[in-house]
């Protein structure tokens, strides 16, 4: 029972590659899906999501892409697993038992507060990471 299925991990490893691209020109889909290692072909279903949510806009054409919808510090990660899981799920389905029904809700609440950070806090992870390989070499 995965609390976040690869829709969400790929996803989310989409939205920082672009968040990344500091360049004002569109970022092309083979370029996002070479950096993230994403399929392709799974990568376009979920950029078509994360476009309907209003989290990227698509640019047609032989320069075309995608760009974000808005500063990567006014996006959550809570708005990018929503947009692509639907919700966020502790348990698939409602248990027979009042009790527990309140502590999966009360649960799924808690999850979603820990992911409202916004995109551009996964910069301190890469900061993070860079400690851990400067500390390891």
């Amino acid at each position: 029972m995965p609390l976040i299925s690869t829709k969400g991990v790929y996803g989310l490893a989409a939205m920082y590659e672009l968040s990344r691209h500091n360049d004002e020109t569109p970022m092309q889909i083979k370029d996002i899906s070479a950096n993230a290692s994403i399929p392709q072909n799974y990568l376009e279903q979920l950029l078509s999501k994360l476009r309907r949510a209003e989290l990227v806009t698509s640019i047609r054409g032989a320069r075309g892409g995608y760009l974000l919808a808005k500063k990567p510090e006014d996006i959550k990660i809570v708005e990018i697993l929503v947009a692509l899981e639907d919700d966020i799920k502790i348990v698939d389905s409602k248990v027979d038992n009042p009790i527990l029904d309140l502590f999966f809700d009360e649960s799924k609440e808690k999850m979603k507060k820990i992911f409202d950070l916004s995109l551009s806090n996964l910069d301190e992870y890469q900061n993070k990471y860079n400690e851990f390989l400067h500390y390891n070499i």
